[in-house]
């Protein structure tokens, strides 16, 4: 049956839009999430030790600043051979995955379980559909009469993953085998869910937020991968609270040339406490499952850019870094350090929990673009309660360094004065104004991040 506008009552239109306003999200985020994610270090080798070890890490060093979601990503599943290669996954009798008892002996619960302990949130990587593995054996749906084979669709593929079918969601029992894996998860312990491979398919999108809604647990919903992630899907996209809107972003320009061409497509999006995220955090000690004995003075490989390589300590330079993470905060993406915790360096925990950058971060306000000249790029981001203050990005996008004559009506403060915070290094710039410009310089894909206050 179909409505149209002009016979609803404007009573009914607002019982609509209220109605979708309360069904928007299953869980609300005030703030950008902010945790650890195991990909950047373990790829698809997370073991139960080493996340145990990198949890008790974030518990002391990260936690005490917001950081509260500890997410095993791909891997937790394959069942590997003595030489380490993956063989298979592990499944139960309904065709959902489970952890292998290799390198979870005691289970993801325990993994769970542990991480309340310490105060943590825990979160766990799923992939969209149905595993083929399912589809061969013809196992059941639980619960139906249905099997596998009468909800896979064949013809729904990953680019890059080969473990799925997408799953027909017109066909029955589809709904089921979401409700039923969904119920699994949260039955271990979950709070947060990473879907992969998810965004460019919004009838599965609907099918995992309508099984997580029906376990009465509020898990959070992190949808990947970016690269299929589409402005038109947006309303469905609201319903989650996270949507990666980058590629795999690695240590390497490539990266942080990804995460400002996804700023600017989708910075004019209104998210209204929905994320837009831009990866994970490639810092620290990075790809440890594919090691390298000579790590420490590892040398990123020139035939493979934006892509993971062997284990090394984080490429980016210290001023690629500050670029990195004031894009992060400017943005308000979430948060996710990549590198094993135990074995990082001090630097990154001090760009990880600097009290400046996470108040820009936590404002929740997608900064939008300024001025784009000569390489420089100026980011903006008003703070939401005072309109007087907020945060301002002059990133230097060339490959040698600049200096930039700062002034209000460049930085987008026209006929007013402004003061300026230096956050990186917590120095006072004092007032600039069209009228008493600033000389700044700025290092080679550096920047210059400020807390300002319009005078």
């Amino acid at each position: 049956m179909r409505y149209f506008i002009s016979q609803l009552t404007a009573t009914a239109i607002v019982a609509i839009l209220i109605s979708h306003t309360v069904m928007a999200q299953s869980v609300q985020t005030k703030v950008p999430p902010k945790g650890w994610n195991s990909w950047d270090s373990y790829g698809m080798y997370p073991t139960q030790e080493a996340m145990l070890a990198n949890m008790e890490v974030m518990a002391k060093r990260l936690k005490p600043f917001g950081y509260e979601y500890f997410v095993i990503d791909a891997g937790w599943n394959k069942v590997k051979d003595a030489q380490g290669k993956i063989i298979t996954m592990s499944l139960d009798n309904y065709g959902r995955y489970i952890p292998n008892k290799e390198t979870f002996p005691g289970g993801i619960k325990a993994v769970a379980d542990r991480a309340h302990a310490l105060g943590l949130k825990f979160g766990i990587h799923i992939m969209r559909g149905i595993s083929r593995i399912a589809y061969r054996k013809n196992m059941p749906v639980l619960g139906t009469k249905y099997t596998a084979r009468d909800i896979a669709d064949t013809t729904s593929l990953c680019k890059w993953n080969h473990d799925n079918y997408g799953i027909n969601m017109k066909k029955p029992g589809a709904q089921q085998y979401y409700d039923s894996y969904i119920a699994l998860l949260v039955s271990w312990g979950i709070d947060f869910i990473k879907a992969d491979d998810i965004a460019g398919h919004p009838d599965e999108i609907d099918a995992v937020i309508s099984a997580i809604r029906k376990t009465g647990k509020p898990v959070v919903l992190s949808l990947s991968p970016g690269g299929d992630s589409r402005p038109e899907y947006f309303q469905t996209y609201k319903q989650a609270n996270m949507l990666r809107v980058t590629r795999d972003v690695w240590d390497d320009q490539i990266g942080i040339d990804r995460v400002f061409t996804a700023w600017k497509q989708w910075s004019n999006i209104d998210h209204d406490g929905f994320w837009l995220d831009m990866d994970m955090i490639p810092f620290g000690h990075l790809c440890l499952h594919n090691p390298d004995k000579n790590y420490l003075t590892a040398k990123p490989d020139p035939n493979k850019h934006g892509v993971k390589q062997s284990e090394h300590i984080s490429f980016f330079n210290a001023d690629q870094k500050y670029t990195f993470m004031a894009m992060r905060a400017l943005s308000a993406s979430p948060l996710f350090m990549g590198g094993d915790l135990p074995t990082s360096d001090d630097f990154t925990f001090e760009l990880l929990t600097n009290k400046e950058m996470l108040a820009c971060n936590e404002n929740g306000v997608v900064g939008k673009l300024v001025s784009d000249h000569n390489n420089i790029e100026i980011w903006k981001t008003p703070n939401k309660n005072m309109p007087q203050k907020g945060w301002i990005g002059i990133f230097n996008r060339n490959g040698e360094a600049v200096t930039v004559k700062l002034t209000s009506t460049l930085l987008g403060f026209e006929g007013t004065a402004v003061s300026l915070q230096d956050v990186w290094n917590d120095k006072n710039l004092g007032t600039v104004s069209s009228s008493a410009p600033k000389e700044v310089k700025i290092n080679a894909g550096g920047v210059l991040f400020c807390k300002y206050e319009i005078k």
